[in-house]
């Protein structure tokens, strides 16, 4: 399950689009996720999908007109418009959205947008013409003046063959605005975190890297966690095979010095620092200009040099009053950037120590060597790419705690907890 969306009410309205059969897979993928998914059709809209396969999928009463009765005898669109959490229109026609925006109400679905109080989330699917209208623009603008979410179009095969921008956007893209959404005003709210994700690649030649198994599973998980507890959140990511989440900054750093000179960057006006990444700690001395060809010879032999160690050098930082003065780091960072966290909190540094043996000794070194307020301890590779994680958090002031293995999802929100406690 999916803490932000666990026994929340979500309102699913579903207008005439051929898109609506992408609204089952949304529905479903809600439902499992946690929440309650309440429906509300137009009558156009049951003859892409009928009723049934939104009651099968949610076990719930389906609306399909304004003045339709749930078993209780109440009037349906009114009583899910009062215990909706959140209302999503998915698909959302020209035609509805151009009633919502004017305030009319002659269907389940714009009368009960026009009822609910709840936070409105629109995605939209239509022809590229009707998209680009300047009246459908003028009607969208409306609604989101009004402090509607729009989950924009995206471009591709449409349902008159044509290709163009309006298709209805991607499911996942879907569940994250919501997420964001649900999460405004949550616990982290006001706090910028940053978070570093995925392994990093050090070039031998244009071709060959020096790299490691790292997936950025663990990082995204961070991410997603605490964009949906209403933080501001900047994903620093190197090498991964993660879709990229909505609702969070995202930030390229494929070597380990990028990603050095982007932490540098960022944590100047953040409140959390969770390094994630799997960093690498040497790169070549030199790359070669050209690939490097097999040739005659059975070994070659490749000279490494350290790279900078990024925790080692935010510890710095916090030492001396939080002032850039490595002249190793790029120019661009050297200007007394201040690391004090955002409204002057001080900022919460957590590490990671992925180890093959002696993982709580190596990771209480790390821990003091680094001035980590929380260090997670891995025991790798068994924890690289897995959807279970096995972890030890270890704290500052010595506070040992040992997990069962658990869902990543479930070990970023107990690393976020402790986040939340040093305010």
């Amino acid at each position: 399950m999916i803490r932000i969306l666990k026994n929340k009410t979500l309102l699913l309205g579903i207008t005439g689009s051929i898109a609506a059969f992408k609204a089952a897979g949304l529905a479903s993928q809600l439902t499992q996720a946690g929440a309650a998914v309440d429906v509300v059709m137009t009558r156009e809209a049951t003859q892409f999908v009928g009723p049934l396969t939104f009651e099968s999928l949610t076990h719930r009463h389906v609306v399909t007109d304004v003045m339709a009765l749930l078993p209780d005898s109440t009037i349906g669109h009114v009583a899910m418009a009062k215990r909706a959490h959140i209302f999503v229109i998915a698909p959302a026609t020209a035609h509805t959205i151009a009633k919502i925006a004017h305030g009319l109400a002659d269907d389940a679905v714009s009368a009960t947008a026009l009822d609910t109080r709840a936070p409105l989330v629109i995605a939209p699917a239509m022809e590229t013409g009707m998209w680009e209208n300047a009246v459908t623009q003028e009607n969208v603008a409306k609604l989101v003046a009004r402090g509607a979410v729009v989950v924009e179009p995206g471009i591709g095969r449409l349902a008159s063959g044509a290709s163009g921008k309006g298709r209805m956007a991607d499911v996942d893209d879907i569940v994250d605005t919501i997420r964001a959404v649900l999460g405004r005003g949550g616990d982290l709210a006001n706090r910028k975190i940053v978070v570093t994700a995925g392994g990093t690649q050090e070039p031998i030649d244009p071709v060959r890297v020096i790299a490691n198994h790292s997936s950025g599973k663990m990082g995204f998980a961070l991410a997603e966690g605490a964009r949906d507890r209403g933080a501001r959140v900047t994903l620093i990511a190197g090498v991964h095979s993660q879709r990229v989440p909505r609702g969070i900054e995202l930030v390229e750093a494929t070597s380990a010095c990028e990603m050095r000179d982007a932490v540098l960057r960022e944590i100047a006006d953040a409140d959390a620092l969770i390094m994630a990444a799997a960093v690498a700690d040497f790169r070549p001395a030199q790359q070669a200009e050209h690939k490097i060809k097999k040739g005659q010879a059975e070994t070659i032999a490749l000279e490494l040099v350290r790279n900078p160690d990024i925790l080692a050098k935010v510890a710095e930082r916090r030492k001396k009053g939080n002032k850039v003065e490595d002249p190793a780091i790029s120019p661009a960072l050297a200007g007394g950037a201040r690391v004090s966290g955002g409204n002057g909190r001080n900022l919460v540094v957590i590490g990671f120590a992925a180890e093959t043996n002696d993982l709580l000794a190596n990771a209480r070194a790390k821990l003091e060597a680094k001035n980590l307020d929380l260090i997670v301890a891995n025991p790798v590779p068994q924890s690289f790419g897995n959807d279970l994680d096995q972890a030890t958090l270890i704290e500052r002031g010595g506070a040992v705690t040992e997990l069962p293995p658990m869902p990543k999802e479930e070990l970023a929100e107990k690393i976020l907890d402790f986040v939340n406690t040093l305010r």
